[in-house]
């Protein structure tokens, strides 16, 4: 079970913490706004993701998973808390003698280029070494995403080869570039 709820300041009035299902409404309005900007890559979403409601089944979904070890999902806060600005979350936690995870993450529009998903990524990538105990994070990139390939670069991770036809996204199944990064190389606990 994953419980802790620790918040990391990672710019100034930026707050990356854990999600919680009272981010229903922030992160319907923060995905409404930030449609066109992540359509070339996120999967392509039906009309009740964009609601509050779809949101809160989305975050109940995400906190039983969470419960459960298996996810830990963060949202990057404006200082005064009344904006979602991105979103970074693990899925897949496997524990184990594999101890990985998945990351995803993206910054909304009018934030990008400012280093927040480098400094939410840098903590996220501590989080899941010192708290969670994993010894790797892997991550996936849309071949054209070359800005988020050069985030993951900044955050240690290595390329470690080309997926096809590795997710539907955007309407079609796109090739993947997949990254790794190994946190630690402690025995499992």
């Amino acid at each position: 079970m994953i419980t802790d709820d620790r918040s990391h300041t990672i710019a100034p009035g930026i707050l990356l913490r854990p999600a919680t299902p009272h981010d229903a409404a922030g992160l319907a309005r923060a995905y409404r706004l930030n449609r066109a900007h992540l359509r070339p890559w996120e999967p392509r979403r039906g009309e009740a993701f964009f609601t509050t409601e779809g949101q809160a089944e989305r975050l109940r979904d995400l906190a039983g998973l969470r419960r459960a070890g298996r996810a830990m999902p963060w949202v990057l806060m404006t200082g005064d808390g009344d904006e979602v600005v991105g979103v970074v979350n693990l899925s897949n936690i496997v524990q184990g003698p594999f101890r990985s995870t998945n990351l995803g993450y993206w910054i909304a529009a009018g934030h990008t280029g400012k280093g927040l998903a480098t400094a939410a990524v840098t903590a996220v990538c501590r989080d899941a070494d010192e708290r969670l105990g994993l010894h790797r994070i892997e991550a996936g990139t849309v071949v054209s995403n070359s800005a988020s390939q050069r985030v993951l670069a900044k955050c240690g991770f290595e390329l470690i080869g080309t997926a096809r036809n590795y997710l539907h996204i955007d309407g079609q199944w796109r090739d993947h570039l997949l990254f790794h990064r190994i946190l630690n190389d402690r025995a499992p606990a």
